[in-house]
């Protein structure tokens, strides 16, 4: 897509999440043109007069905004309505605060990481949230993401140099820490941390964290070896002894190859309820802040989702199980990702080193029979998703100390009998007890959509999402995963997505699905 068109249509995205407007009927208001948007989203190019006519469109709209205080509570409809790229932003038919009050608004610091990337999708998604963000970026950010990215995102000028005439005449940076309602530094470099940890003051980004009074968020990403350095450690106790949160490192493989370990920047979803928790905690501090999800909390809001994750480790003795290679990750970002739509979310995880996302209440279980039963016992519900990889079979009874090899005595002999099928279960309970809508999981190396239909005709399953976990594909323990949601009447196939996005996009499908065919009781 050419420097234009990329910049053009960030700005439309941003200008969408913030007015609710569909993409067809902006197209067709700014320029005629009803497809305009999905073009760009195609990567199609675009002239420099329409750019203009668009520009020109965007600007009247938000200086509308600005001359009504209700204004945008006129032109929003009510109920969840479609934001960029099919996500769900909230609306009301009368916007929940007061006119004469400011939404909350985060100053985001983006620190210079690879990770830099993932703050163009947090903007967005803040954006949605009805968040304002001003941007302060680093110069070792600007050689990741360009300021006009972030700007087009953010829809205010984004702030690189401390020494900046116009700025500094009003003191600036001082302007900059105490306009904002929350800090956010994301990726939170060593470097940064450090300067944080002593004091130090040499550019925009250290200066605004010296002078805030307000609450500070660090997302910290950086090499394992990094993170594990004794310096780093004593810098973040130091932090965290001041009162600064944190939220990650989560871990995983890191940009170079070969190097893994705590230290990759969090997901978005994990993200956005570190920052909306801590917004939601100001607003009662400060009862004058808006909240940022409004009222209702979302289009979930009032409904239950029960998703189990991880794998399931079956004894043989006391050191010994048996066990697959799931690592949790799609499922936890299942959970995160309806708790941001407001959903009260219960997550059934077997043995994973993935902490629980932030509101969701977290239950480790062992074993499947554990597992069936934390769910039965999370019941009723009204969406259950079962992403765990349970073990299908264990041994019939294990042994109560630790077996031993014996000179010339061969192999021990283990006798399997078949764990409960957990989706077949709950698929199959009486109506009041299933979930109106269950959703399962296949995890495949052959044939992966033609084993996923009839797995989902045997279970008794809504929906299927299919994958292929051959060990080429990376996807087991891995941060992407390729899809295929296969329901009664479709199979949908899904591109190479983060799975933190493979979550959002089932999530707002079934939110949609849940809205169509039940009502909230």
């Amino acid at each position: 897509m050419h420097t234009l068109a990329r910049a053009l249509l960030a700005e439309i995205e941003a200008f969408l999440a913030e007015t609710g407007l569909t993409p067809t009927k902006f197209g067709l208001a700014a320029v005629n043109d009803g497809h305009l948007v999905a073009n760009l989203r195609k990567g199609n190019s675009v002239t420099l007069k329409t750019a203009d006519r668009v520009r020109a469109f965007i600007d009247e709209g938000e200086r509308a905004q600005g001359a009504s205080a209700t204004g945008r509570a006129r032109r929003t409809p009510a109920g969840p309505v479609h934001g960029p790229a099919g996500s769900l932003a909230l609306r009301s038919a009368e916007d929940p605060s007061p006119a004469n009050l400011p939404l909350p608004r985060i100053a985001l610091i983006i620190g210079g990481g690879i990770a830099a990337y993932k703050c163009l999708e947090l903007i967005r998604r803040l954006r949605e949230h009805r968040v304002g963000v001003r941007a302060i970026m680093t110069k070792a950010a600007q050689a990741f993401i360009t300021p006009l990215s972030v700007g087009a995102l953010t829809g205010d000028r984004v702030f690189t140099e401390l020494f900046d005439l116009n700025e500094e005449r009003e003191i600036g940076h001082i302007r900059l820490a105490r306009e904002a309602d929350l800090i956010v530094v994301a990726p939170a470099t060593a470097d940064l941390i450090a300067k944080m940890a002593h004091g130090h003051a040499d550019d925009l980004a250290s200066c605004v964290l010296l002078a805030t009074d307000k609450p500070i968020l660090l997302a910290p990403a950086m090499n394992p070896r990094m993170w594990l350095n004794p310096a780093t450690r004593r810098n973040v106790a130091l932090l965290e002894a001041d009162g600064v949160t944190l939220v990650g490192p989560a871990v995983g493989e890191m940009a170079e190859a070969g190097e893994a370990g705590p230290g990759r920047l969090s997901e978005v979803p994990d993200l956005l309820a570190a920052i909306l928790g801590l917004l939601r905690v100001a607003a009662t501090a400060a009862p004058s802040l808006p909240s940022p999800l409004g009222a209702p909390a979302g289009p979930l809001s009032g409904r239950h989702v029960i998703v189990t994750s991880g794998p399931t480790h079956e004894p043989i003795d006391p050191v010994r199980y048996i066990a697959n290679r799931s690592s949790g990750k799609q499922g936890t970002a299942i959970a995160a990702e309806a708790r941001l739509l407001g959903a009260r979310v219960t997550l059934v995880s077997g043995p994973s080193q993935l902490p629980a996302p932030a509101g969701v209440e977290l239950v480790r279980v062992e074993t499947a029979r554990e597992m069936l039963a934390a769910v039965r016992q999370a019941l009723p519900a009204d969406i259950g998703i079962f992403a765990a990889a349970v073990a299908d079979w264990r041994v019939s009874e294990a042994f109560a100390d630790k077996l031993k090899k014996g000179a010339g005595a061969g192999a021990p002999r283990l006798e399997l009998v078949e764990n409960p099928d957990i989706l077949r279960t709950i698929a199959g309970a009486a109506p009041g007890v299933r979930p109106p809508l269950v959703i399962g999981f296949a995890a495949e190396t052959t044939e992966v959509v033609e084993y996923a239909k009839n797995k989902r005709k045997a279970k008794g399953a809504d929906w299927i999402l299919a994958n292929d976990v051959s060990p080429k594909t990376g996807i087991m323990g891995g941060d992407r995963n390729t899809v295929h949601l296969v329901t009664a009447t479709e199979v949908e196939s899904w591109p190479d997505l983060p799975k933190a996005e493979v979550a959002r996009r089932l999530m707002l499908r079934a939110t949609e699905w849940l809205a169509e065919h039940t009502a909230l009781t």
